[in-house]
């Protein structure tokens, strides 16, 4: 048997497929991989820090660049945080209103994560621009809410910034009712299709076990097998009062976590569904008049958490009673959904590589902060 010298070498910071700057050395055998050790911090703002210099208020547009596809789901987060650690209610109207922002957010991160995925393996840029394409509509309606369609700032403590324009329900109920054929011409179009189906089954194979022990979440983890979603097991908002199911794989693949990103988009047209059929009318208010003011929370703690499109994105905020928190921790999923990549890339191939990093959906902007 040849025996071949083992060789270290880099794949970035620059590599168009590593979704940011972005590094791994890789030591292979041959073309297999025999160890691979990520390299973080190309993108490093120093995000906590400034935001201990920062108001309460004033750091919610810098939450909207951590993940800078889903900045509805991380003003959730960090609202729910300040909320708890300063004991702000929220009115009803406004709690269905942060629901349908962040299930939106939830199909067009999926459809476009699906889209680059193939495009990853090589692929044509049809799905993509399927992808794309959805997207588009929804950053519409987020740019009829906020102003904006990608830092959209549009959460407040107690609420959100301002309530829907008139014609903001007609065009949703219109982008709604097309989604059920777009989910099924992107599963009709990738789901047997031959060059995926051999790109993915069996590669990247992430067990149950390690997933758990790496503290894993979202798509990524629910693809090992574990029923595992905060919208359920930590209900926050007004989820609890929702029918829908968490989709789970049974191989913890490469294509388990394309099915379920799937499945999931599916779910969340169900939420929507359900959401406008309950929305209270607007003399439930959007914003807690009380949360107006200055935020100056007592002395304290809290951690408040979301189930983003990625995975679990926390808050740790230290209140000393003033009006900048003491100490500011974001528990971002990108950054701790990569740490197993090593043990999911070892013993593939060098060409895999990129594919099953495409496949955990990452952002470089929530992991190095």
């Amino acid at each position: 048997m040849l025996k071949t010298q083992e060789l270290q070498i880099n794949i970035g910071p620059q590599h168009p497929s590593t979704h940011g700057v972005f590094r791994v050395l890789v030591t292979v055998d041959g073309e297999t991989v025999v160890d691979l050790k990520p390299v973080f911090g190309y993108l490093h703002r120093n995000h906590e820090q400034i935001a201990e210099s920062n108001t309460y208020l004033q750091n919610m547009p810098y939450t909207d660049r951590l993940d800078y596809f889903n900045s509805m789901t991380n003003n959730h987060a960090y609202a729910l945080a300040v909320e708890k650690l300063a004991g702000i209610e929220v009115p009803e109207r406004a709690e269905y209103l942060r629901v349908i922002m962040a299930e939106l957010t939830r199909i067009f991160n999926h459809g476009c994560a699906l889209g680059f995925l193939v495009n990853d393996m090589g692929a044509w840029q049809t799905a993509l621009a399927f992808g794309i394409r959805e997207r588009e509509k929804i950053l519409d309606l987020f740019e009829m809410v906020s102003g904006a369609r990608m830092m959209c700032n549009y959460f407040r403590f107690g609420g959100v910034a301002r309530d829907l324009p008139e014609e903001f329900i007609p065009r949703l109920k219109e982008l709604m009712i097309a989604l059920p054929s777009y989910t099924d011409e992107v599963e009709k179009m990738l789901r047997e299709n031959e060059i995926l189906l051999i790109r993915s089954e069996g590669i990247g194979i992430l067990p149950p076990e390690l997933a758990i022990s790496y503290s894993v979440t979202g798509p990524v983890l629910r693809a090992s097998g574990i029923p595992y979603d905060i919208r359920k097991a930590d209900s926050y908002s007004v989820y609890g009062r929702f029918d829908f199911d968490v989709p789970v794989g049974t191989v913890g693949d490469v294509y388990d976590r394309f099915i379920i990103r799937i499945e999931e988009m599916r779910q969340s047209l169900r939420i929507l569904t359900q959401a406008l059929e309950q929305l209270p009318d607007a003399e439930g208010g959007h914003i807690n008049p009380k949360a107006r003011q200055a935020v100056r929370p007592p002395v304290g703690d809290a951690y408040g958490r979301v189930e983003t499109p990625k995975g679990e994105l926390g808050f740790y905020l230290v209140s000393d009673g003033s009006t900048k928190p003491y100490r500011y921790k974001v528990r971002a999923p990108s950054f701790i959904n990569l740490t197993p990549l090593a043990d999911m890339c070892r013993g593939y191939k060098v060409a895999d590589i990129i594919v099953i990093l495409g496949s955990i959906d990452i952002v470089m902007g929530e992991v190095d902060r």
